[in-house]
């Protein structure tokens, strides 16, 4: 018979951990008597970090007796009480093996779905005392799972636990873990995944984006940085030019993804040399690559590009690169952008009107004024080819818009001037711009009844930090570790304009962006999410801990990789 053992529950409460404060209720203990148990989770119980635990999806966590015993063994513990794994469930029966997604079970008054294994997450290890438990618990099959309820009642220890019915597929919770976080992946049984009604919508769009990476892609670039030759320079506002790039034996250049970038390695300063990323501009499949720079008043590198670099001279720059780019599909195209944001999306609009797609495209630019609105009439002429086409112009400045040009108004794009346009909600939306104007934007649209997930930003300078539970503190801006100066490599991290050569204080290089305060994003720390995958723009690492899954090539998990020469990494 299958039993409830003990009900687990706890609050979240604040807790040290390696210098941080780590908001968390991973600390549950068992009760006595019924509990309540409504949609979002038992009586007494609550989570810490609603990112990545509870809601409706994942009300309930289910651990089992026989994993106790199985680690009981493995770690040589004997002290591992109910809850310890986080659960609230503690059950006799019910292996990883066996229940499927989408299974239902009866516990008490209560009815229960299965909705997806136990995400990944450092915090088990730090409950347990335990750091590579995350990995453990993949690497053996043993994660546990998630419930939803569908109908609330009280349940308490010892209540039989009786399955309703069986889930669509009969894919077993181990089986989807694998999927997500173990190589060699069955192409079939990932559809097969895709085709569960009760799978949780992030497990489903991580599946989606797996199939998806499947298909094939662009051509591959090149490893590292090559020398290109400038072939011109042209002036498009009096702030921004174009610097147009070739191979210096003639030969054509790898077609690019529209909406990708390059980064170049430029000589500025006496110190290291600066690496920065700039947006493709130009057609891609056109054999060469255009990008277009800013001149920022006070700023180093895009003076140097505007005033140091000529017609014939050479630059290291690395392949295309960047996930921001143009989906294929039939749902309508919004392209969003403000100032030089307008780039990626140009090349985005090159692509449409190169294959006259018929889908819907609403073309959006905010400007200071027309002098300094780039690519106006470049634009206009991609726009013309398209058969169904709506150009919204907004400039914040300078003299009034033409009365007979309806195209561009005076100000700024709101939520409600957004709605006014008519956009549909069901369409892909690309934002590109300064990040107040995207997060702006971005929650106009959404309040219009665009999906977030088919909203996606382009931003060059850090990325938002992932780090769940972890309190947070006031930003810091990127600096040198403390300490001394290490005597390894050059760790260069792009985002952040940051160089420092690597020491073997740091166990991996997120711990020496952290100790930089160079925003990161992670999970499980231990090489199984995948969170902290980041490109690697050049160089190559080496694992401390052998992850589950080597990443893509080109890019590196830093939570436990560590430089073996000189590595950029866009960070």
């Amino acid at each position: 018979m299958v039993t409830l053992l003990s009900v687990n529950v706890g609050l979240p409460q604040d807790v040290s951990w390696q210098g941080r404060t780590v908001h968390t209720s991973a600390w549950k203990s068992p009760v006595d008597g019924p509990r309540m148990v409504r949609r979002l989770n038992v009586e007494g119980d609550g989570q810490g970090d609603l990112a990545g635990h509870g809601g409706d999806i994942r009300a309930v966590l289910v651990y089992q007796l026989q994993s106790y015993q199985y680690w009981r063994k493995h770690l040589g513990r004997d002290d591992l009480t109910f809850g310890i794994f986080g659960e609230n469930f503690t059950v006799d029966g019910l292996p990883d093996d066996e229940v499927c997604i989408g299974d239902r079970y009866r516990i008490g008054e209560a009815e229960f779905e299965v909705t997806q294994p136990r995400v990944t997450c450092y915090r088990v290890g730090m409950r347990l005392g335990e750091p590579a438990m995350a990995s453990l618990l993949v690497a053996h099959h043993r994660p546990g799972f998630y419930l939803r309820v569908i109908n609330e009642g009280r349940v308490e220890a010892g209540d039989e636990i009786t399955l309703v019915r069986k889930g669509p597929e009969e894919l077993s919770v181990a089986d989807i873990d694998a999927l997500l976080y173990l190589p060699d992946r069955d192409p079939a049984k990932l559809r097969r995944a895709l085709d569960i009604p009760a799978l949780s919508p992030g497990w489903r769009q991580s599946f989606q984006e797996l199939v998806a990476a499947r298909q094939p892609g662009s051509e591959p670039g090149w490893p590292g940085f090559k020398a290109l030759r400038v072939a011109r320079v042209v002036r498009e506002t009096p702030t921004v030019s174009s610097i147009h790039l070739d191979t210096v034996d003639g030969t054509c250049l790898p077609p690019s993804r529209p909406g990708q970038y390059l980064s170049l390695r430029l000589p500025v300063g006496d110190g290291a040399p600066a690496v920065r990323s700039y947006s493709l501009s130009s057609a891609p499949g056109s054999g060469a690559y255009r990008i277009s720079v800013k001149h920022e008043p006070h700023g180093q590198v895009s003076g140097y590009l505007h005033t140091a670099l000529h017609p014939g001279d050479l630059v290291d720059v690395a392949s295309p690169r960047g996930t921001f780019v143009l989906e294929e599909g039939d749902r309508p195209v919004v392209l969003v952008s403000a100032g030089i944001g307008v780039t990626p999306v140009l090349a985005m609009l090159h692509r449409l009107a190169a294959t006259r797609d018929p889908r819907p495209v609403w073309w959006i630019h905010t400007a200071h004024d027309r002098a300094h609105h780039a690519f106006a009439d470049e634009a206009r002429a991609l726009l013309a080819q398209l058969p169904d086409a709506h150009e919204h112009i907004y400039y914040t400045a300078g003299p009034a818009p033409r009365p007979a040009d309806r195209r561009v108004v005076q100000g700024r794009p709101t939520a409600e001037s957004l709605a006014a346009l008519g956009i549909p909600a069901d369409a892909d939306v690309y934002l590109c711009g300064p990040t107040a104007f995207m997060d702006d934007l971005g929650a106009g649209l959404r309040a219009h009844g665009v999906s977030a997930a088919r909203i996606h930003t382009e931003q060059f300078s850090a990325l938002p930090a992932i780090n769940p539970g972890v309190t947070a503190g006031a930003a810091i801006r990127p600096h040198q570790p403390p300490g001394p100066t290490g005597t390894g490599p050059l760790v260069t991290f792009a985002r952040s304009g940051l160089a420092t050569p690597w020491s073997a204080a740091h166990a991996s290089l997120l711990e020496l962006a952290e100790a930089c305060d160079i925003p990161t994003r992670w999970s499980c720390r231990t090489g199984v999410c995948h969170t902290c995958v980041t490109p690697l723009v050049s160089g190559d690492v080496t694992y401390t801990t052998p992850p589950l899954e080597l990443p893509e090539p080109g890019t590196a998990l830093v939570c436990c990789g560590t430089p073996v020469a000189e590595v950029v990494l866009d960070l």
